[in-house]
């Protein structure tokens, strides 16, 4: 059927003009928002950078990424898949989720030194095979929990990290693959279902199943990274 024109709208459907005010503004304070989250986690880098003593030119080379990327990536100006992060990450000797925690923007109404409080939709997202992860934790705090909505079709890079991780589904499926000391291990998981590897272990995952569309939460401890701000 095909979609009602607009001069068939009724007075109640058509916004009014308060809402059609209300709409850019609305979106005028998310770009603020995001630009201003992409300014924490490019200082952040440049802060790392420039603790280890290295030039763009350098972390470049380490982390395989183009100079001009991460000149934009410090100002904000772009923001990082987590691939790229990871890379970076790895390079500067801590993790992605260390990295996208010292983007945490306190929440209005609630000091940071009693909680951390996340709405739904708040927190930079960082490009993801497959979909998008979110920080929904900070600096200050021992452990960083993402959330990760989508995930890849297919297995790609292996990633790892010093600190442990929990990982639960939410909803959807996935096979993780855990290249333990005991050798390969492959696990489908469904919602409900959970998992924890110790820090150091290379793990990824894929999209299983019939379709559904997948929630992730991962916990991982901030133990073994080495920019945490308290």
């Amino acid at each position: 059927m095909p979609a009602p024109s607009a001069n068939s709208a009724s007075p109640a459907d058509r916004p009014s003009a308060a809402q059609s005010a209300a709409e850019p503004e609305g979106q005028s304070a998310a770009q603020e928002t995001d630009a201003h989250l992409r300014a924490e986690l490019g200082a952040s880098i440049r802060r790392l950078r420039k603790e280890r003593g290295l030039t763009l030119v350098q972390l470049a080379e380490l982390a395989g990424l183009s100079h001009p990327f991460l000149s934009q990536l410090e100002r904000g100006l772009t923001r990082p898949s987590m691939p790229s992060l990871h890379r970076i990450a790895r390079a500067l000797g801590t993790t992605q989720q260390a990295l996208m925690a010292t983007a945490a923007v306190p929440h209005p109404g609630t000091p940071a030194a009693s909680a951390h409080l996340v709405r739904f939709g708040e927190g930079l997202p960082v490009v993801n095979s497959g979909g998008a992860a979110r920080m929904l934790g900070a600096a200050s705090y021992s452990i960083h929990p993402v959330e990760y909505a989508g995930a890849p079709p297919e297995f790609e890079e292996y990633y790892d990290h010093p600190g442990d991780e929990f990982l639960y589904v939410v909803t959807g499926g996935i096979e993780i693959d855990l290249q333990t000391l005991d050798g390969p291990r492959l696990h489908v998981l469904g919602p409900g279902d959970s998992i924890c590897y110790p820090g150091g272990t290379p793990h990824r995952w894929r999209a299983v199943g019939d379709g559904e569309p997948i929630r992730i939460l991962t916990v991982q401890s901030a133990a073994g990274t080495t920019d945490q701000h308290h």
